[in-house]
């Protein structure tokens, strides 16, 4: 298993974070793996409906923003949360965002997400 480049815990800096959740197809895959935890790219973001290069954009600007952490084992990238890098460096601030997705309400999320 290897590690992909990411920033270190230091460099992590909020604008950067804030502009990566300001994406509703990214905002949709950290709440995914907020629930799911560490897992496979294809099976985080399989349900989205965008084209498997515009994921893969939006994990590489996830991932060098800080917000995830990734993993190659063989062919396959593990991506996870950085929850407690987030949650030093910015307390409260992924409880929040996730917090507010849900009270906006599942549907707006997922119509937004489903837009080609």
């Amino acid at each position: 298993m290897r590690e992909v480049s990411q920033p270190a815990t230091e460099a992590i800096r909020l604008v950067e974070v804030l502009r990566a959740l300001a994406d509703p197809v990214r905002l949709e895959l950290v709440r995914r793996l907020d629930q799911m935890g560490e897992d496979a790219c294809n099976t985080i973001g399989g349900e989205i409906d965008v084209h498997q290069t515009t994921l893969s954009h939006h994990y590489r600007v996830l991932r060098e923003a800080g917000v995830t952490w990734t993993t190659v084992q063989g062919r396959s990238r593990l991506v996870r949360l950085r929850r407690d890098d987030l949650d030093g460096l910015f307390p409260g601030l992924l409880d929040s965002v996730l917090a507010a997705q849900r009270r906006t309400g599942d549907r707006a999320a997922h119509s937004a997400v489903e837009t080609p």
